[in-house]
Parts: C-alpha cells; sequence; structure tokens
C-alpha cells in the first residue's frame, strides 16, 4: 500500500476511537458528578469542567504545533495519546469535582491526538489528494462521535460510569499502539530554529491569508457551540411527553454526524477538483439556512430532516478550513499553523456556549438558532469576498 494511504487508514482508525473515547466520557460529567456526591452548584461544576479543557488547550496548542514541527508530527501524536491514555485512566479514580477538574485542565493542556494526526495528514499527503484525505478524517472523526455516547451510555450501564472511563483510556492506548507500528512520516524536514509561540504569532501575522483562515475558524467554531446548550432540550420540547423523548433526542442530536459519515468524502473529492474555498462558501451557506430553516417545524420529524440536511453542508466546512491552512502555509510551519488553528477552535468553543446561554435565557430559544445560522452567514460573507487562498504563501519565519 502507498504510504499516504497507509497512513490515512491507520490515522482514520486512530481517529475513530480517540473521538469514540472523548464522547463515551464527556457528555456523561454532570451524571458523573452526582456519582462523586456532588449536589450543589451542578451546573457551575459542568460548565467549569466543560470551558476548563477548551481554555487549556487555547493557551497549549501553538507551543505543540511549534514542537511538531522541531520533532514531527507522529511524536506529537504518540504523545497526546500516552497522555489522553493516562488522564482517562485516572478519571476512573477520582473521587471529587476538584480532582476532575484537574484532569480537565490537564487534557487540554497535554493533549491533542486529532489535530495532530489532521496535521501529519496534511504534510504527507498528495496534493491533489489532500481534500479527499482531510475530508475521511473528518469522517472519522464524526462516526467516532457518533458511535461514542452509545458505547459510553451502554458501558456505563453495565458496569458503571468509571469503568466507561477506563475503557475510553484502553481505546486512546490501542490508537496510540497503530500509530507508533504502522504510521510513517516522510518528507519531515525539522525546523532547527529557536522557536518561541510569539515569534511564531508575529510569523503568521505577516501572512493575511492564513490569518484569514484562522479569523473564519473562530467565528465557525462558535457558531457551532453556539447552539449546543439549548440543542438537547429544544428536541426533548419537540419530541412531546412520549415516554422515549431522550432517546429521541440522541438520535437526532446524532443526525449531522451521521450525515457527515455519508457525505464528507464527497466534498473531499469535489474541494481537490473545485478548490477549498469554493467548497467552503457551500458548506457555510448551506450550514448557515439549515440553521436558520430549523425553527420553522413544531414537529420533531420535520426538525429532524433538516438537522440532516444541515449536516450534509456543514460536514463539508472544517475539512475545507483544515484544507486552507494546508494551501496557505509553507510545510515548514505547518505544524505550528495548525497548532494555532487548534487555539482559535478553542477560542470558538469558549465563546460560542456563552452567547448561546446569554441568548437563550433573555429571548425565545428559537433566537439562538437565528443568531447561529446569522454568525455562519456572515463567515459565509466574509470568505466569498476574500476570495480564494492562494495555493501556497510562503513567508519569512523570522
Amino acid at each position: 500500500m502507498i504510504g499516504w494511504k497507509r497512513n490515512l487508514w491507520v490515522l482514520w482508525i486512530g481517529v475513530f476511537f480517540t473521538s469514540a473515547s472523548y464522547s463515551m466520557v464527556i457528555p456523561f460529567l454532570p451524571i458523573f458528578l452526582l456519582q462523586i456526591h456532588v449536589h450543589q452548584h451542578i451546573e457551575l461544576w459542568a460548565g467549569l469542567l466543560f470551558s476548563a479543557a477548551f481554555f487549556a488547550g487555547a493557551i497549549s496548542a501553538p507551543f505543540w504545533g511549534m514542537l511538531s514541527d522541531k520533532y514531527g508530527r507522529k511524536p506529537m501524536i504518540i504523545r497526546a495519546g500516552i497522555f489522553l491514555f493516562i488522564i482517562y485512566t485516572l478519571t476512573a479514580f477520582v473521587t471529587n469535582p476538584y480532582e476532575l477538574l484537574i484532569l480537565r485542565i490537564m487534557q487540554g493542556l497535554l493533549t491533542g491526538f486529532i489535530p495532530g494526526a489532521i496535521a501529519l495528514i496534511g504534510t504527507n499527503t498528495p496534493s491533489n489528494k489532500v481534500g479527499y484525505a482531510l475530508s475521511m478524517i473528518s469522517t472519522a472523526s464524526a462516526s467516532g462521535g457518533v458511535i461514542g455516547p452509545l458505547l459510553g451510555g451502554g458501558i456505563a450501564e453495565l458496569v458503571g460510569n468509571r469503568l466507561a472511563f477506563a475503557s475510553a483510556g484502553f481505546f486512546v492506548f490501542i490508537s496510540t499502539l497503530l500509530v507508533i507500528f504502522w504510521v510513517k512520516e516522510d518528507n519531515f524536514t525539522p525546523n532547527k530554529k529557536r522557536g518561541s509561540v510569539m515569534n511564531d504569532i508575529k510569523i503568521a501575522w505577516t501572512n493575511r491569508p492564513f490569518i484569514f483562515v484562522l479569523f473564519l475558524t473562530i467565528i465557525t467554531a462558535c457558531s457551532l457551540m453556539t447552539i449546543e446548550p439549548v440543542l438537547p432540550l429544544y428536541i426533548v420540547k419537540l419530541g412531546g411527553s412520549s415516554d422515549n423523548a431522550s432517546l429521541l433526542a440522541g438520535i437526532v442530536f446524532s443526525l449531522p454526524g451521521i450525515a457527515s459519515v455519508l457525505f464528507a468524502s464527497y466534498w473531499g473529492k469535489l474541494a481537490d477538483k473545485i478548490g477549498f474555498h469554493k467548497v467552503l462558501v457551500i458548506g457555510l451557506f448551506g450550514g448557515g439556512i439549515g440553521t436558520i430553516a430549523q425553527i420553522i417545524f413544531s414537529h420533531i420529524w420535520g426538525f429532524s430532516i433538516i438537522r440532516f440536511v444541515f449536516g450534509v453542508f456543514f460536514c463539508a466546512v472544517f475539512p475545507a478550513i483544515n484544507g486552507l491552512v494546508v494551501k496557505a502555509t509553507p510545510e515548514s510551519f505547518r505544524g505550528r499553523a495548525f497548532g494555532l488553528n487548534q487555539t482559535a477552535n478553542q477560542i470558538g468553543g469558549m465563546i460560542g456556549p456563552m452567547i448561546g446561554g446569554l441568548v437563550g435565557g433573555i429571548f425565545p430559544v428559537q433566537s439562538v438558532f437565528i443568531v447561529t445560522g446569522i454568525l455562519l452567514l456572515i463567515a459565509m460573507g466574509i470568505a466569498y469576498r476574500k476570495g480564494r487562498v492562494p495555493k501556497r504563501k510562503i513567508f519569512a519565519e523570522s
């Protein structure tokens, strides 16, 4: 098998298990708080646990990106996998929320398996296959996100949440072993210059196409997370008082992930033909209109159909953004570029839930869908106006 194809399939499996392990445990953290005898300020603790990893990840991502350009992307994936295995395993033994908070901060600071995999794929895949490869990694992440909650919920039901956390650690450990033995990083030239995060930010600032991509990442990640605080409750409300409302909510919640599994590879192949920029504009437009259209239906079935259609378009967005990172930066800066892009993603992930919670708390819940859709359409307008990012923007690293 050709080297880049072997890397793609091994990393697809690794990203799938890593994404599944994440979604096996993270959605169940509020329930786990009750099991460790937290009965006051549960919402506050849950919000703190979710946001802590985002904040820590935003700080550490550029540092790991700098090291990946110096030592390679494969060592960074292995490092992230080992730490994630340790953190999930230790989570199985926590006895109070403070220990859980420390582990969540460590998770943000020390991990980054999936961003590392994206960076390696972006630098070790032929340029005419980058779109396809990145979209395949996106399907791995989406597939894991769909399977993870079902797997985590089933394990927790059978043997408890603590063993579910330990099982998540085991899956990540297997993923890391696959990378160690089967992934080969070719065409890597170490960056021998003494680096610093501040200097990397200054270098990135001179690359306007790349800064434009970072800005789009913040807006898109923010819009995606804006709707998260209100979506589950809204789905249950549309489902009425039926006995299976919670199950229905889980199924509807997973529809965009299912759409991504089915359609992401199509968008990737299309991006290789017409360019990442055009695919990004189409994805943002469809995602924006699809989000606003979700308020039209007062019945769960119509809402479900539009939710799936939204997923069909939105699954094109992040692979296209990752492709633009590849096209807008030289290979010697690629690890740091993806590190900075991950920071932008984490910043958007922190801002989004706050906006969604604020809007949903003051106005009717439908207004959150409108705000989210408008954010995506604004991002689409900016992307369309800015035009195509050059295939390669080489800039001085000094």
